[in-house]
């Protein structure tokens, strides 16, 4: 198929795979004991502290309760002996800097006992508090670089767990991260704040529905991870995948997903494999795994969980991407976790589920077969409405950046309008209570498939919508706009402190009215919600050209690019309703915007660089070889007295220059100087960067379909999508 001898080798090795790692068999050690094996679980806990201790644990894990420090010293014993039975001989304080990825140093148990021994050592001081150096993690401009001390604190509430490795394994702590000054450089720690605030307020609802006994209220995660994988050896073949994590170029292939046949198909026996092993691994932390099947692009996958507590989710989804990553590597497989890694077919998103629950209530996004019935629920879930609407830009924001640009408006993805989608049932509730009141509830049916040998089937009250960028599913609300390669953090903070505040604003009001009026209260603020936020409710198709044109009239924002979203970080409204919880302050607001202003303004320029290079080294010499193989048979058919067709000659001239003066354009938007804020930066990438890179491109796709196939030097699309 080619001559190209790297890209050849690549489609070579990609053909002949044969996996090296051992067979994955769930026969000889079920499933259900590898379970939660490598977590310093409550059951290990339960077994290996004293009673009084494992109670003062629990108490903190369940209820949210103060951590008793004089516990720490017992239970390091306790986690440093475990740990050591299952090989560890260093523990590693995990942590969660702004960079969207984990943190981790390790240290060993061993030190010298100065006999020339060692002894084992792990007291609850090195258990609650480490000190890594925080001057290389990104602050946005809340700490010089020359200020180094930082310090980790011990989540108790995300228990820790062995990482293991064929040459031994290693303790892992979650623990939050900040600065000596106090200040916040991580997503836990403000995302714990909130989750605390957002159970007093749910619980003064709760109280006013007369409730007495209220277990702790914790939200929720599930968070679905899109993904891609191809051969390994493509990847390795493709600078731009090496760098840049997407393809800079690449022609569209004959075939693409049109004929709708990759989704929810027979996975493939290699990918399975490779599936089988990620959820081995995930099973043996704890971790929740649900669901694996294709998804609609070709080389497109999903996995997603069982929902958690909210913190923990957001734990778990990092050592997901991790592992999805490290063992594709046993199966010669690359995990692409970019929101677009290719043009033409489907991105990929990580749809974060979010409720919130307890033990004595259950999930109280649960509007029950008759949810014009159930207040408790109607006022916690018009306190979601109003959080979106208010908040509208803030959560677009938080899914901002340079990958998920290309993916957020697409025909796969949610447009960049944040609206929601109700569903007929629950649209029709808050139409009757606008009206005057609600008097019933859209029942659940059932559907008869017309043939007696298949069950008659139970039909939900509504439809689903998959085009809308939050999403009521039936006891929860699905976010969809996150990015695939996107930490949750920030998102499902955002969701904890936005529900809070409206959960407050509600509370206050009817705690104002007290119990005598609390039903016609109730009408009256449900009322002026949909009122004054029902313009955010959308059931249609977030597709279509229509609705652009709708929301503009509802007033809806629309943040197409990271640039326009960004200054939500420091509206009034985000920093007033994280200041009055006391969850981050406007400095702290303003570094996470600015943080996000210079990944944006580092991931185009790695691009346009890599782009730059690409171009002029891949392939500028491939059309230069093909122009010269037409001109050399032009040559020689007129010495022969014929006359050649050279249209093709032509075209091929005529595209290599445009490549060229396309390079040149990014080069010279790249030297635009460096004065300026990084906002200034950033605008400059997007309007000037971005646009001569996708001229660059134009016309190396447009080569990729002239020149002859054997000259082309980098794997295509129908190679990466289809071989594997």
């Amino acid at each position: 198929m080619s001559s190209s001898i790297s890209r050849l080798q690549a489609i070579t090795a990609a053909s002949n795979f044969k996996p090296s790692a051992a067979p994955v068999t769930f026969r000889e050690t079920f499933a259900t004991e590898l379970y939660g094996s490598n977590v310093f679980s409550p059951t290990v806990m339960k077994d290996r502290l004293p009673k009084s201790i494992y109670k003062s644990v629990m108490q903190t894990i369940e209820s949210g309760a103060k951590l008793d420090a004089t516990v720490a010293d017992v239970v390091a014993s306790a986690m440093k002996d475990w740990a050591i039975e299952k090989g560890a001989t260093h523990y590693s304080h995990v942590f969660y800097p702004l960079t969207g990825i984990s943190a981790e140093k390790h240290d060993s148990f061993l030190s010298p006992d100065g006999l020339g021994s060692a002894i084992t050592e792990f007291s609850g001081k090195t258990l609650i508090q480490g000190e890594p150096d925080a001057s290389s993690f990104p602050s946005g401009g809340l700490r010089s670089t020359f200020e180094a001390r930082g310090y980790t604190a011990w989540d108790v509430t995300s228990p820790a767990y062995i990482l293991e490795n064929p040459n031994g394994t290693t303790l892992c702590i979650p623990t939050a991260f900040v600065s000596w000054t106090g200040d916040v450089l991580d997503s836990k720690t403000p995302l714990l704040r909130a989750m605390q605030v957002l159970d007093q307020q749910v619980r003064r609802v709760l109280k006013l529905f007369g409730h007495e006994k209220i277990a702790h209220i914790s939200s929720t995660g599930g968070p679905e991870q899109e993904y891609f994988l191809i051969d390994r050896n493509f990847f390795y073949a493709r600078p731009d995948l090496l760098n840049a994590g997407r393809t800079l170029f690449g022609a569209k292939p004959p075939k693409g997903q049109e004929f709708e046949d990759h989704y929810f198909g027979a996975i493939p026996e290699r990918v399975l494999a490779f599936m089988l092993d990620v959820e081995r691994e995930l099973f043996k932390l704890g971790i929740p795994i649900k669901t694996r099947h294709n998804e609609v692009a070709p080389g497109q996958f999903e996995v997603a969980p069982v929902y958690e507590s909210s913190n923990l989710a957001a734990d778990h989804q990092q050592l997901v991407m991790t592992f999805l990553r490290s063992v594709a590597e046993k199966y010669g497989l690359a995990c692409l976790l970019a929101e677009k890694p290719f043009a033409g077919v489907n991105g990929s998103g990580k749809h974060l589920n979010f409720s919130l629950g307890n033990a004595t209530q259950g999930n109280l996004l649960d509007p029950g077969d008759t949810p014009h019935a159930n207040a408790q629920f109607l006022v916690l879930c018009g306190a979601v409405i109003r959080a979106v609407s208010l908040h509208a830009k803030l959560l677009r924001a938080v899914v901002a950046g340079a990958g998920n640009d290309h993916r957020l408006g697409a025909n796969e993805a949610p447009p960049a309008i944040i609206s929601i989608f109700l569903g007929d049932q629950l649209t029709d509730v808050f139409e009757q209570i606008k009206a005057g009141g609600a008097k019933s509830s859209k029942a659940k049916s059932s559907l008869n498939v017309g043939v007696d040998v298949l069950p008659t089937l139970p039909k939900d009250a509504g439809d689903r919508n998959r085009t809308s960028p939050f999403a009521f599913t039936g006891n929860r609300f699905e976010f969809r706009a996150v990015g695939s390669s996107q930490s949750i953090g920030a998102s499902i903070l955002t969701l904890n402190v936005i529900i809070a505040e409206s959960v407050d604003f509600l509370a206050t009001e009817l705690e104002k009215a007290g119990p005598d009026k609390l039903n016609e209260t109730i009408q009256q603020l449900l009322k002026d919600i949909i009122d004054e936020h029902g313009s955010v409710i959308f059931n249609g198709n977030g597709y279509c050209a229509e609705w652009h044109e709708e929301a503009e009239k509802r007033g809806l924002p629309n943040l197409k690019t990271t640039i326009e979203a960004l200054p939500a970080y420091t509206s009034p409204s985000t920093i007033a309703a994280f200041e009055k919880y006391g969850i981050l302050t406007a400095r702290e607001l303003e570094s996470r915007r600015e943080i996000a202003y210079e990944h944006y303004v580092k991931s185009v320029n790695v691009e346009a660089n890599t782009i730059i290079e690409m171009a002029k080294t891949i392939i500028y010499p491939a059309a230069m070889r093909y122009q010269s193989e037409l001109a050399d048979t032009a040559a020689k058919l007129k010495a022969a007295g014929l006359q050649p067709d050279t249209t093709v000659l032509e075209q091929v001239t005529s595209m290599a220059k445009d490549l060229l003066a396309g390079v040149s354009k990014v080069e010279s938007a790249l030297n635009h100087g460096e004065n300026g804020s990084v906002e200034r930066h950033a605008r400059h990438f997007k309007e000037a960067v971005l646009p001569a890179m996708q001229e660059v491109r134009t016309a190396a796709d447009a080569l990729e379909g002239m020149v002859a196939d054997d000259l082309w030097p980098l794997p295509t699309y129908q190679e990466m999508l289809f071989i594997r």
